[in-house]
């Protein structure tokens, strides 16, 4: 695909140019619209929604205040202490009157209820009643023993109508004020109630019954208050659709929700008299019906705008072109054919003139590429002592490497090695991108001057040192130092575990091969001295002689036999407790081999004698004994024994097992349906088998989940279910051939496990 020319690019950056301001403003001013148009709508919400509330406050506050008037009146509080009886006529009628005051238009006060607990009566509209004997007493006696004296709540109106007229109620529930009586009482007995149904309050809200535009009224505990659909009230929030109501936390606030998967702007306001939440719910579409308008209108506008961009776009970029393409032509008569190769006009001029450089600059490139790889190559070769003494000096040279070591007075080369990748992020796959990144640290933590180039050698990072210190213990001071600082970088920037073997120091480069040599040996004390440690050959084994352990026969033995009996979890913590006093002791790592590799003898022993091939546990090339002997750590061995020839073994003896218990088992089960109608029983199996009872009980349960016993008579079940329906023999002569003593042995049995006695059972298998 040919790129664009220089001239569509620049028609396409002009019109874009003058684009994006263009859909920047339009998008800015729709988006803004909105924005303005919802905030409006809201704000007018919220002031209806607090207008809303004065309103119902007013009331509210209306009702609370005459019935505590009426609370404290004389004529109350005679009634309070009075059992209310055909003789108090008087006093019943003065009470009907105090409470008949209270209902009025404003109040919307439907029914104020008076219940004495004490003297057993209620008053309402309807009459006086007993308390005991009213059918909801034990609700409205609930509500006098409420910790709150006064308190508005939602309630059933079935409550507070008799059974008479219960059914005619309008609104299935009222919102009631409960008052305890008597008022001041240390422990009131009495409660009055004045009952507005909560749909004559619906007539406050100013809404229609159009889901675009509702309004809801929640009390404290998240109920609906007040809702256009009557049926609503009393239910939770998340019965008209609404689930958002954990997030009305504020005094007031606009968030959008969805109700009845339709989008809506919901307006709030808590009111701070009673806690009731008063909620506007507004349709998305209808809030941004007139943006859409503006939003139109401003395309039209912007799409007006964009043609005169493009053709002002062309104009001018055709005219910017002008000197690019008389330059164009120049080439293309100088040079024909260039411009088909590429459409950037850019391309075609700056490709010419750096093909003037190219082919000197990639040939100093690769000079220099395998200058650096030879260099790297003569080292490794040097190390390994692979490059003649006499010889050395000038192939150093060669590479620019005599000038600088002609400056040292003293030598040392130091191996690195990573310790492990077990603990770390890093998986075995990355080791030569580690060695990698740690072979550049060195370039850049050690000055070029007091190095050679470093090189790795089978996974190990060697590098030549030098000095021009000529005292030794200023030598090794620097190269400590030197050592230490490079050892800490690579574990804060990398991650990584890693020790230094240094060699003893020398002064001539004849000297490398006997040093890197030095420098692993010192690395191979790992062993002993563990983990991240910077050691020099010197100080190695220094006046110290090696003491010799017993091999830990005991712990070999109990870890072979953990192997062959296929316990995972002891034989892993038998091959910690064997290696432990192992490396306890002072040995050099050479001797360290010894025990290692006399353990390894022993697990292929093992393997021989059980049956084993090498190839079952083991696809690798190369021998186990060569891969113990390069490993460095002890978290490396242990790892190393287990994975590869421990576990392998024990997966071996386990499956022999399951398949030696799986024989056992079918031949346990097939001595059952061969001899059920006999005294059979687990030791004769055993004695049949040639094993002992106790093993053949619990191989069985562990193959069959059910022991000896349950299985055969289950079994024996089976057999007496298909002679009762197959055959017409007795039930007596069933019980004699399955061993019961007696048939009512046979009977009860049978009846315990079917549920049925055998008599039920073939007659209910003969109608069927």
């Amino acid at each position: 695909m040919r790129s664009l020319s220089f001239l569509t690019k620049m028609t396409i950056f002009g019109f874009l140019l003058g684009t994006l301001p263009v859909l920047f403003i339009g998008i800015f001013s729709y988006l803004t619209s909105s924005r303005e148009i919802q905030a409006h709508v809201n704000q007018g919400k919220t002031q209806l929604l607090i207008q809303i509330n004065a309103n119902v406050e007013q009331i509210l506050k209306t009702v609370n205040h005459t019935l505590n008037q009426v609370s404290n009146s004389t004529v109350l509080k005679s009634a309070m202490s009075s059992p209310l009886t055909v003789s108090d006529f008087i006093l019943y009628n003065n009470l009907r009157n105090e409470l008949r005051h209270m209902q009025t238009f404003d109040t919307k006060l439907e029914d104020v209820v008076l219940l004495n607990e004490k003297r057993d009566w209620m008053v309402k509209n309807s009459g006086l009643y007993r308390l005991s004997e009213y059918e909801y007493a034990k609700e409205l006696k609930a509500l006098v023993h409420e910790p709150s004296e006064a308190a508005w709540t939602l309630n059933p109106s079935r409550w507070f109508y008799s059974e008479e007229s219960a059914d005619s109620v309008a609104c299935p529930y009222s919102i009631s004020l409960a008052k305890k009586l008597p008022v001041g009482g240390l422990a009131p007995y009495g409660l009055a109630l004045a009952n507005i149904p909560a749909c004559s309050l619906q007539e406050l809200l100013q809404s229609d019954s159009d889901a675009a535009d509702a309004l809801m009224v929640l009390d404290e505990g998240g109920r609906i208050l007040m809702h256009p659909d009557h049926s609503l009230i009393g239910s939770p929030a998340a019965a008209a659709g609404f689930a958002d109501s954990g997030r009305l936390s504020q005094t007031s606030g606009q968030f959008e929700s969805r109700v009845d998967s339709r989008s809506y702007s919901v307006s709030y306001y808590r009111s701070p008299y009673n806690g009731w939440v008063y909620l506007s719910f507004t349709s998305i579409a209808s809030l941004t019906k007139e943006s859409n308008k503006i939003g139109l209108y401003t395309l039209i506008v912007c799409l007006v705008l964009l043609v005169a961009m493009l053709l002002i776009a062309w104009i001018g970029s055709r005219r910017m072109y002008s000197p690019i393409q008389k330059l164009l032509r120049m080439i293309d008569e100088r040079l024909p054919g260039a411009r088909r190769e590429r459409s950037n006009e850019f391309e075609v001029i700056g490709d010419k003139i750096h093909h003037l450089f190219q082919s000197n600059s990639r040939l100093e490139s690769e000079v220099h590429r395998h200058l650096k790889q030879a260099g790297a190559f003569l080292l490794v070769r040097a190390f390994q002592g692979s490059v003649k003494s006499g010889e050395l000096a000038g192939q150093l040279e060669r590479f620019g490497y005599r000038a600088r070591i002609g400056g040292w007075s003293r030598m040392a080369v130091f191996a690195l090695q990573i310790d492990s990748l077990e603990g770390t992020r890093y998986e075995k796959d990355d080791i030569d991108l580690l060695l990698f990144a740690v072979h550049n640290m060195i370039e850049e933590l050690i000055p070029a001057e007091r190095r050679l180039s470093p090189v790795t050698i089978d996974q190990t990072v060697v590098l030549l040192y030098g000095s021009s210190a000529g005292d030794v213990a200023e030598f090794n001071t620097a190269l400590y130092e030197a050592t230490e600082d490079l050892q800490r970088k690579i574990e804060s920037f990398l991650g990584l575990s890693v020790s230094i073997g240094i060699s003893l120091p020398f002064d001539s480069v004849k000297q490398l091969a006997i040093a890197y040599r030095e420098g692993l040996d010192a690395l191979k004390h790992r062993l002993k001295l563990g983990e991240g440690i910077v050691i020099q050959y010197e100080n190695v084994n220094s006046g110290k002689h090696y003491v010799k352990i017993n091999y830990p026969v005991h712990l070999e033995s109990e870890l072979l036999d953990a192997i062959k009996l296929a316990d995972k979890e002891k034989a892993k913590e038998l091959l910690g407790s064997f290696l432990r006093p192992v490396f306890k002791s002072e040995m050099s790592p050479q001797e360290y081999q010894v025990p290692l590799a006399r353990l390894l003898n022993s697990l292929l022993v093992v393997m021989q004698e059980s049956g084993i091939g090498l190839s079952q546990i083991r696809h690798a090339q190369g021998t186990l004994l060569e891969e113990l002997i390069d490993l460095n750590t002890v978290p490396e061995i242990e790892d190393w024994f287990w994975t590869n020839v421990i576990y392998p073994m024990i997966r071996i003896f386990r499956d022999r097992q399951h398949s030696q218990y799986h024989n056992i088992s079918e031949k346990i089960i097939d001595l059952i349906q061969r001899y059920y109608d006999t005294d059979l029983s687990l030791e004769e199996c055993a004695s049949r088998l040639n094993y002992n009872a106790n093993y053949l009980s619990s191989v069985f349960r562990k193959e069959t989940n059910v022991s000896f016993s349950e299985y055969l008579a289950d079994y024996r079940l089976s057999m007496a279910k298909k002679w009762l329906t197959d055959t017409d023999m007795p039930v007596k002569d069933i019980a004699s051939r399955l061993r019961y003593n007696n048939s009512q042995n046979f009977i009860r049995s049978f009846r315990k496990q079917v549920g049925m006695t055998p008599g039920q059972f073939r007659d209910r298998s003969l109608g069927g």
